[in-house]
């Protein structure tokens, strides 16, 4: 009896998974809307944030700003928390959404700046505008951490990542050769790191401290305290 010869669809399936799975496909449109939804959210939260602070705004009233469900919220930006974080990122970078450091207007300034003393000045005149809008929101996601684990992560995250981001900007001003040789980096990047904390900056407000002056405070601390003598100083 002859051999049976199969047809190519009998011998397709030989090979073939009976079950194959569906290709994956993402649709620009959808990602689109996406984005917009995600912007949405986060001018949202911004907006709310900044008029009613951290305690009073739900994610409820941000849902509701940002025509959105409360699920939609959680899976295009995160929960209280994340969102939080988002906004000082937005604050910081002067955006509509987050903006990491190395891309802010105000750290690229630096980083193009020459001299140690001229670094420092930029990064204190930006603090002046940017403090003020941001302390509030940390010192809130603080509180909100001693009862809230989910907050208390947040935020050490955040004062984890300014840590490292004062390291690097140490080692930016290192390579100046104004720093003071008798101060680590790691000594260098722990004092403008507690300096331009929220805490340091809502307790000079406390004592009727404007950001003006505040700012002033910061240029002439960190230059007397991190340069060498001298440095930058006009003859």
């Amino acid at each position: 009896m002859p051999p049976t010869v199969k047809t190519g669809a009998e011998q397709a399936g030989a090979v073939e998974s009976p079950n194959p799975k569906p290709r994956r496909y993402r649709s620009p449109v959808r990602a689109e809307q996406a984005r917009q939804t995600r912007l949405a959210v986060l001018r949202a939260a911004r907006d709310l944030l900044a008029e009613h602070g951290y305690d009073a705004t739900t994610v409820v009233m941000i849902a509701a700003t940002a025509g959105v469900s409360v699920d939609t919220v959680y899976t295009s930006v995160g929960r209280k928390p994340e969102l939080a974080v988002a906004v000082v990122d937005m604050v910081l970078g002067s955006s509509d959404e987050p903006v990491p450091a190395q891309e802010r207007d105000y750290v690229r300034a630096m980083l193009s700046a020459r001299t140690g003393r001229e670094k420092l000045a930029v990064y204190a005149a930006a603090l002046e505008s940017l403090i003020p809008r941001t302390a509030p929101l940390l010192e809130a996601l603080r509180r909100a951490g001693e009862s809230d684990p989910a907050s208390a992560g947040a935020w050490s995250m955040v004062m984890e990542r300014r840590a490292g981001n004062m390291l690097r900007l140490a080692a930016d001003l290192r390579t100046t050769g104004d720093l003071r040789t008798d101060l680590s980096d790691r000594e260098v990047a722990d004092i403008i790191w507690t300096t331009n904390s929220s805490e340091y900056w809502l307790l000079l407000q406390s004592r009727g401290w404007s950001a003006e002056r505040y700012s002033a405070l910061l240029e002439d601390l960190w230059c007397r305290l991190l340069l060498e003598p001298g440095v930058g100083l006009s003859p």
